[in-house]
């Protein structure tokens, strides 16, 4: 262990040394931020390209996101709520022993099915993880910043309203994660010493083959990794080490040009010291993480709630009305709805395909099993963690704190300061309870923490897809990926906070694409599941 951290600080020690010669003159956060912005603007232009609806401008990737996650709801017969208990018991252990079997019976299984022969063996025994740990590593990926700073932003520049379409977004999200999710499981590829590789990548490409069209999978496959392994330094990364940093100087009122690098620095040694071990070691501390923050995070948001009890039906009553009757300072009606959607979309990432890597890893014979286990992410993710984040900022606001709208870039205006979203919902809960912000730091350092640590198992599977599986590929990712928590540590909160968004929203058009042409296989994969599940019961 030693010997990682000292590998870790030497390999970014050029970061403490440019950081101390900088600091008596622009100072590296600044150096970083100057550099970090255009191209942050240039990628959100790209993707948000917008297209007229309405009489607005509504991003094309957005449409894409909505038509999928509907006809997926549609298609499946409201898996993401008839199937919602089943979801449950799998995640509890109720039918474990489904997955005891032989390898011949899995290889009888396989040949049927048209695997690639080398996939062929006993994928209940090489998997990596349980159902649990593959959910905790994946909820950990998304239950983020994005659920506290992300959600609070949402709210103040789109209004209540935007609570709303945050919710539908992550009902119809369950649906795309049960098809991405059991995809990955399916397609996934293992080696002779168990190590599971899977995700959109392999589900693009090998899927996609099976059709005929392979040429096409084959390029989203390596569109999708590159995107993947960007989202891990934007969304995955820089974003969540720039809210936990802002959150962490705001606290403590640390100031000075180098101090969210010196904060950096600290949180790329914990990172790294986690991530050398691989998804296993990933998943043994997120399956702790996780339950610890998420209650932390929720309790308290209860009782901001329910000390405002006689606003909640006043709260709920602007969340409905305000979703379709906006005023023109959110961007009125489409405007909240692209706020709610956009947020729900980062917050949760149905659709882009990222937490299908980490459910890849899971011990099982039937991909559905695992696919109906992900359903439950964005449920936890948007429909309880961001809807509870939305009521405190809307009750917190009840005395016209702040105006919505925003600042205009990207910030809220509260007494003439401009604020970033941890920042508001810390200020939130210290009204209800002002000793609460030091407890929210250190929540906000732990949702940070996972959700890095998770998102490097997903770049890293991309960038070994890309670049090959040896060990020095391995260790070159890293060192990268820990150099990112510095820069996000550094860079202003609006550069991050767009590169981020853009990134991940980026994964949305090879992996719906895909989607949208492999989704019929995934009613195979259910039924097989649902009639094993009948059988064991007989």
């Amino acid at each position: 262990m030693k010997k990682i951290v000292a590998a870790i600080l030497t390999l970014l020690i050029p970061f403490i040394g440019f950081s101390q010669d900088s600091a008596d003159s622009l100072g590296l956060d600044e150096r970083i931020n100057q550099w970090f912005t255009p191209i942050s603007q240039a990628w959100e232009n790209i993707v948000l390209y917008p297209i007229p609806m309405f009489g607005e401008e509504v991003p094309i990737i957005l449409i894409l996101l909505v038509f999928g996650a509907t006809l997926f709801t549609i298609y499946f017969g409201f898996v993401n709520v008839v199937k919602f208990p089943l979801a449950i018991n799998v995640v509890r252990g109720k039918y474990d022993e489904l997955e005891e079997h032989s390898a011949s019976e899995k290889a009888a299984v396989n040949i049927v099915e048209g695997d690639i022969i080398r996939t062929i063996r006993d994928e209940s025994q090489d998997g990596e993880v349980n159902h649990f740990q593959a959910l905790a590593t994946a909820v950990s990926g998304t239950v983020g910043l994005g659920n506290i700073g992300g959600v609070a932003l949402a709210i103040a520049i789109g209004g209540p309203g935007a609570t709303f379409w945050m919710i539908i977004c992550g009902l119809l999200g369950m649906s795309t994660k049960f098809v991405e999710c059991t995809l990955g499981v399916k397609y996934r590829d293992i080696e002779e010493d168990g190590t599971v590789y899977g995700g959109p990548m392999y589900y693009l490409k090998r899927g996609l083959e099976e059709k005929g069209i392979g040429w096409l999978g084959k390029f989203l496959a390596v569109v999708f990794a590159i995107l993947c392994v960007g989202a891990s330094f934007g969304g995955g990364n820089a974003f969540q080490a720039n809210q936990a940093t802002e959150q962490l100087m705001a606290q403590f009122n640390l100031t000075g040009g180098a101090t969210g690098t010196i904060i950096g620095l600290i949180m790329a040694v914990l990172v790294g010291v986690v991530i050398i071990g691989g998804i296993k070691r990933i998943a043994s501390v997120t399956e702790k993480i996780v339950p610890l923050m998420a209650i932390i995070y929720v309790v308290a948001c209860l009782i901001c709630i329910f000390s405002n009890f006689s606003f909640i039906d006043d709260a709920f009553g602007m969340i409905f009305t305000q979703a379709f009757s906006a005023s023109a300072a959110v961007g009125g009606f489409i405007g909240v709805l692209i706020q709610g959607f956009r947020r729900a979309a980062f917050s949760n990432e149905a659709g882009a395909g990222s937490a299908s890597i980490a459910h890849s890893a899971v011990k099982t014979k039937y991909p559905a099993s695992e696919g109906l286990v992900a359903l439950l992410e964005p449920f936890i993710d948007t429909v309880v963690i961001c809807t509870m984040t939305a009521l405190v900022i809307i009750m917190y606001n009840s005395g016209g704190v702040f105006e919505y709208g925003g600042d205009g870039a990207g910030n809220v205006l509260i007494n003439g300061e401009s604020i970033g979203g941890v920042v508001l919902t810390s200020n939130a809960f210290a009204d209800v309870l002002p000793w609460f912000p030091m407890v929210l730091t250190f929540a906000i350092a732990l949702f940070a923490l996972s959700t890095m640590i998770s998102w490097s198992y997903y770049g890293l599977q991309a960038w070994k897809y890309l670049f090959g599986r040896s060990k020095i590929v391995d260790l070159v990712y890293k060192i990268m990926f820990v150099a990112f928590v510095v820069i996000g540590s550094a860079a202003s909160m609006r550069a991050v906070y767009i590169f981020s968004d853009a990134m991940i929203l980026a994964l949305v058009f090879p992996n719906m694409i895909g989607l949208l042409l492999l989704f019929p296989k995934v009613r195979a994969e259910l039924t097989k599941y649902l009639d094993a599940i009948a059988g064991s019961k007989t």
